[in-house]
């Protein structure tokens, strides 16, 4: 199992409108693609120096085949949606996770 891991800082001007974006269109346009399982979105309890709220979204895939094929059909269609709706306010780094043993 493969987790993909999207971790977001958001400006605080625009979290509510980015976090309403989020639960109700990015994530269910992600699920559409049919490449993941399932996804959560969890809050990141830190105070980050810059400022910001941090979330981590993780989708949740069978294998890094199936996660490559997001990369090279949906991801930036995607991603172009996020930059023209938030650019400058948001700020995404990209983790691939591989599940090694769930207790």
């Amino acid at each position: 199992m493969i987790i993909y891991n999207v971790t977001t800082n958001i400006h605080e001007s625009v979290h509510d409108q980015w976090l309403n974006w989020m639960q109700k269109t990015h994530i269910p346009a992600v699920l559409n693609t049919k490449i993941f399982s399932s996804a959560r979105m969890v809050k990141v309890l830190v105070e980050e120096e810059m400022g910001g709220i941090t979330y981590s979204t993780q989708y949740v895939t069978d294998s890094k085949a199936s996660l490559e094929e997001f990369y090279q059909k949906h991801q930036a269609q995607l991603d172009q949606e996020a930059l023209q709706l938030f650019a400058d306010k948001m700020l995404s780094f990209r983790t691939e996770l591989e599940v090694v043993s769930e207790h």
